[in-house]
Order: C-alpha cells, then structure tokens, then sequence
C-alpha cells in the first residue's frame, strides 16, 4: 500500500455512465479513492450507499468520492441504478491502478486462498499526495470517518 506522504499515481480510468476520470485533472480538491471488491455484494452496497448518504457532506469539504473495483462499466451501471448510487464507480478492469494502489492482494476465506481487492481507502491532497490511508476498512460508519478526515 502506498504511505503517507507519497504522490498518488496517476490514472484514467472509465467511470459509471460513460465517462472517463483521470486522477491529475483534480488536482486543486481533495479526492478519496475507496477500492471494494465486488458490486452488489452486501458489504459493498452498505459502503457505496454511506458514501452517496454523504455525497453532498464531501462536497462542501471540496472533496470528490470515487469508488474502484475490477467489476466493468456495464456492472457500475447496473449496481448505481439498483441502489441509486450517487458516487461515481470507476472500473479497472485489468487492475492496475489496483496493483498501484496496493490493494490487490491475496486474500483467505473458509481456508481457500485467492486474489482479490483489500477493501481500502485513500484520501489525497490537493497537491495529489496521500494524506491518509484506512487499509483493511471495516464498513460500520468508515464514511463518516474518512469525511471527518477530509473536514480536517
């Protein structure tokens, strides 16, 4: 994972509805990057729908949430329709802003091993460094959290 302190890489990636985002051309606001597993699971709909219920919270701190995962353009557009998901989902299908950003890795579950995203968020500066890192997240209130870090 990348620490504290070092440039965010940079990206373009396709997002939800058609378009692109590329990391360097929001430079000047704060962004969180929040990487989960899979769309439409339950632990990734509780957090794309925490960070939609603060979307507007996030804005007025000058802050853009984007959501990644390896899940295509086609998915992030069935999953922000089923939820009414105000976040954009940016899709990185072939996972290297994954492997940039540290977050793909092995993982165990029912004692099988497999590789996958670890559920992390980054917050980067308006500078385009990363000023916090919650590795391993845990869903129960981590938007609240990572909003409270972006007032700061």
């Amino acid at each position: 994972m990348l620490d504290i302190g070092q440039s965010a890489p940079d990206f373009i990636l396709p997002r939800d509805g058609g378009d692109t985002v590329r990391l360097s051309d929001l430079r000047g606001q704060k962004v969180v990057l929040y990487f989960y597993p899979k769309d439409n699971t339950p632990g990734c709909t509780t957090e794309a729908l925490d960070f939609t219920a603060l979307k507007d919270d996030f804005a007025a701190a000058g802050t853009q949430v984007f959501g990644i995962s390896k899940d295509s353009v086609k998915k992030h557009d069935n999953f922000c329709a089923k939820h009414s998901l105000g976040i954009p989902l940016l899709s990185d299908a072939d996972g290297t802003v994954c492997e940039d950003y540290g977050v793909w890795a092995q993982k165990q579950m029912y004692g099988k091993t497999f590789w996958g995203i670890v559920r992390a968020t980054y917050l980067i500066d308006a500078a385009g460094t990363v000023a916090q890192v919650w590795p391993k997240v845990k869903v129960a209130g981590h938007a609240a959290q990572v909003l409270e870090a972006a007032r700061a």
